[in-house]
């Protein structure tokens, strides 16, 4: 359900955050567009006027009076790189320095130059004896303010979606969780339900006359018995996990102890298979835990390690920190998890062979159990293949 509920509210979250960024966008690109334009225009303007080609009427007299509305424009007239008029095109005037940046563009190519509207302070069309100049000093403030309120909308709006989406996840996920509650709740009391009938089985087949005819099926009894019960365990323990413990309940524990009392209780199993446990824990490394729930995930792996192991070929056990986390790592060498399922190991009930697993006693709760104990103690776990190579990797957070 958890992983449901993130994939429900990213999604939500990215499509609404997209539309309101394609807006902005949209707004501020054609804002910035349209005051080039207007630039460029006025430049245009002012080089048909002045930058005239040969045999072109001349310019109109009243040439120094003509007026630029909204653009402050001026027209600097050179001698021989020097300046020897400078003429304002508009109705006001500022502490734009024209004179200063004129003989900054005399050491400049030649040519119209509008540049970036969000940086640059004035535009210019550079040619001949004459240079035109915009100061686009209002512009650029224009642009760089919009800009800003466009990214305050942008974070007021992103604040509001997440909200958005955090309601609309609970209410789209809501027949989904209810369904699976249930499932968790009939799996939960009927496992209870079973227990009391089958310790009633087991303690009859108990004290049942073995002979020769009902031998068989006594032992039968007995071992298909025994099997129920430690399924209805494992489902009583996952239903325990999913519905999570109190951090209250944890303890500080020296895990390092912990996980090295764990393998070597399964030193002897491995033995059996001809498998060697090589074990490398750092010393007293402490985490706030349940040191039963630590061990129950350390088995489970190294359990599942020995299982899928190569005869005369040795096991990896590692336990290390660093600064914010506690890292375990256990591989095996043996056969590879398909690709594609390194994620659906930790689902319930998934089992790769199902013929190999009932013959084991194995359900495909073993690993959904470790998920969720590690998930307990806000912690990841991963595993992958290479090379005949299989790696779990626990993190758990300090």
């Amino acid at each position: 359900m958890k992983k449901l509920n993130i994939k429900v509210f990213k999604t939500i979250f990215i499509l609404l955050s997209l539309f309101i960024i394609i807006g902005i966008v949209i707004y501020n690109t054609s804002l910035y567009k349209n005051e080039y334009d207007n630039v460029k225009r006025n430049i245009s303007f002012m080089e048909d006027k002045i930058f005239k080609p040969e045999g072109a009427p001349p310019e109109p007299k009243d040439f120094n009076n003509m007026m630029i509305m909204d653009y402050e424009v001026y027209t600097i007239k050179l001698n021989n790189n020097e300046i020897e008029e400078i003429i304002n095109h508009s109705n006001t005037s500022s502490n734009f320095d024209v004179e200063s940046i004129t003989k900054d563009i005399i050491n400049k190519d030649k040519g119209i130059n509008i540049g970036n509207l969000y940086i640059n302070k004035y535009s210019y069309n550079y040619n001949n004896n004459s240079i035109i100049i915009i100061n686009t000093t209002n512009i650029n403030h224009r642009l760089v303010v919009t800009l800003i309120k466009s990214i305050i909308i942008l974070i007021v709006f992103e604040i509001i979606i997440y909200f958005i989406s955090k309601t609309l996840t609970i209410r789209i996920t809501k027949p989904a969780k209810e369904a699976f509650d249930k499932q968790k709740d009939f799996i939960a009391d009927a496992s209870h339900e079973l227990k009391t009938p089958l310790a009633v089985i087991m303690a009859s087949s108990d004290e049942l006359k073995t002979d020769k005819k009902n031998e068989k099926y006594i032992e039968n009894i007995k071992y298909e018995s025994e099997r129920m019960n430690n399924l209805i365990k494992s489902l009583l323990d996952l239903s325990k996990l999913e519905n999570g413990i109190s951090i209250n309940n944890y303890k500080e524990e020296n895990i390092s102890k912990i996980i090295e009392k764990v393998a070597l209780t399964f030193e002897a199993i491995a033995y059996e298979k001809n498998v060697e446990i090589k074990t490398n824990i750092e010393d007293n490394i402490t985490f706030k835990c349940s040191k039963e729930e630590i061990e129950r995930l350390i088995s489970i792996i190294l359990d599942n390690a020995i299982k899928h192991s190569y005869k005369d070929t040795s096991i990896k056990l590692d336990l290390s920190k660093d600064k914010n986390n506690i890292n375990i790592e256990i591989i095996n060498t043996g056969d590879q998890i398909k690709s594609g399922d390194e994620e659906k190991i930790f689902e319930r009930f998934y089992r790769v062979d199902k013929s190999r697993n009932r013959e084991s006693n194995r359900y495909g709760l073993g690993l959904a159990i470790a998920k969720n104990i590690v998930n307990n103690h806000n912690g990841t776990i991963k595993a992958y293949s290479k090379d005949n190579l299989t790696t779990f990797k626990i993190i758990l957070k300090k």
